[in-house]
């Protein structure tokens, strides 16, 4: 899909799907794990994929939350820890090392990894030293293929051409900058300064030395913003251009994360605002020859996620869309989340806890699931919809040993009125999202979710565009 065969999205359609939905990086979402899933359940999966086939086909997937932040950004909804002793950091690796030490007792060294991403908080608040020795001791204890995804997200303000230099030293072939907004007030309301020609600046620097792909992070609905101001943001990105784009929208949720305390809701745009900034973006992306790959990401033409979009290979995992195969996935520090074969599983949230765990030679693993055969089915759906934008029923019937007609009745007749919308196409072979249905897929995927239909509280979640 791209600029020219897409409609322009009417404010009247975004309005009309302005609801809260998961996103979908997993299914089930991650706030149906439950505490009886225990360290022991991952143990468990753990040494299943090890005897299994799964060692044999399924390669893995590194996430490692690095939770240390300079300072505050009021918007912040990640599990972080604003400290300026850098000497933090040193004993929060130390613990890593520990725990990727548990995990090669259960599973043996030299694993293959395709994909690792550090996360954060602000994974650039450590020094080139300690990047450096986080890097040597993975490489260590898995095997880190030679054409895999290398990403880390980065803050600008952390950064300069020398350590780009690093990075790139240390094999990490992909970077995410995090910018949000360029303009000076709403930057100083949300307590996150950073001037736009520090970030073109870096971007250029990244380029010289041969990064594969440059995201930058936006997120409209921010204190301060309106439709005028973040259009001038917009042009700018247009500007920069990034291999990737991603557009969240702002969920104020002070209730549940306290850094928002700090925002004044008067300082907010209204809902019409909101809808004009996401509007105007999407059509400014895709008339400088974005694709819209999905979910809130734009892609050039001819970065790996849109032709991955192209050619029907998109993914999706826990740091959301992919080129790579479903792997399996190992969350590593406080509040990770992993997947390995038919389970999900969450690290403690605090640091007591996670060395605590750490010292008594036990995995850090305080939730999770063991997913059903009904769960997997509908996870299938949902991944199936939200990356291809398709399921034939006569190849999914195989794949699942179903029949995917009378399995599906209820979450047929719901889909009769998103067809009527032009979200989606609908007869006896399948289902097709539309070019239009792409920008609400979660919509599409929300219809096949067993949990949120039985569950009317959807204040969980941000909103689904």
């Amino acid at each position: 899909m791209n600029a020219a065969t897409v409609d322009p999205v009417s404010p009247e359609m975004l309005r009309r799907y302005d609801v809260a939905g998961p996103r979908y990086t997993s299914y089930p979402t991650a706030d149906r794990f439950v505490e009886a899933f225990t360290a022991d359940d991952y143990v468990r999966a753990l040494q299943q994929r090890r005897s299994g086939a799964a060692a044999m086909v399924l390669p893995l997937s590194l996430y490692v939350h690095i939770p240390f932040c300079e300072s505050l950004c009021y918007y912040c909804a990640c599990n972080k820890i604003i400290t300026k002793h850098h000497d933090r950091a040193t004993e929060y690796l130390r613990y890593l090392s520990r725990e990727v030490d548990l995990h090669t007792a259960q599973l043996g060294t030299a694993q293959p990894v395709v994909q690792l991403h550090l996360g954060g908080g602000t994974p650039t608040f450590l020094s080139d030293e300690e990047l450096r020795s986080l890097m040597a001791m993975l490489r260590r204890n898995f095997y880190l293929a030679p054409r895999g995804e290398y990403s880390i997200e980065v803050d600008p303000r952390t950064m300069d051409a020398k350590r780009l230099d690093t990075l790139a030293e240390l094999g990490f072939n992909r970077l995410s900058f995090g910018v949000q907004d360029f303009d000076p007030d709403v930057q100083k309301a949300v307590h996150r300064v950073q001037p736009a020609e520090q970030v073109f600046e870096l971007v250029a620097a990244a380029r010289q030395r041969g990064f594969d792909s440059i995201n930058v992070d936006l997120i409209y609905g921010l204190p301060l913003q309106t439709p005028q101001s973040f259009d001038r943001t917009v042009s700018q990105i247009v500007a920069l251009r990034p291999d990737r784009i991603a557009l969240y929208a702002y969920a104020h949720l002070p209730e549940r994360f306290k850094p928002q305390r700090r925002i004044s809701v008067a300082d907010l745009p209204h809902a019409t605002s909101k809808i004009a900034m996401l509007s105007n973006s999407m059509a400014a992306f895709m008339g400088a020859g974005y694709v819209y790959v999905g979910m809130d990401h734009f892609a050039l033409p001819d970065d790996s996620l849109a032709i991955a979009k192209r050619q029907g290979r998109l993914h999706r995992n826990f740091q959301g869309y992919s080129t790579l195969p479903e792997c399996d996935l190992i969350g590593l520090g406080v509040s990770s989340i992993g997947r390995i074969g038919a389970t999900y599983s969450q690290n403690v949230k605090t640091l007591d806890e996670y060395y605590d765990h750490i010292a008594q030679g036990n995995f850090p693993v305080v939730r999770g699931l063991a997913l059903s055969r009904d769960d997997l089915v509908r996870r299938a759906v949902i991944m199936g919809l939200m990356c291809q934008g398709s399921i034939e029923f006569k190849s999914f019937n195989l794949a699942y040993l179903i029949d995917f007609q009378r399995y599906f009745p209820a979450e047929l007749d719901a889909l009769c009125e998103l067809a009527e919308q032009g979200l989606v196409e609908m007869d006896d072979s399948g289902i097709q999202v539309t070019s239009m249905g792409w920008f609400f897929v979660r919509a599409v995927a929300m219809v096949f979710d067993r949990y949120l239909q039985a569950d009317l509280n959807r204040a969980r979640f941000s909103k689904i565009i």
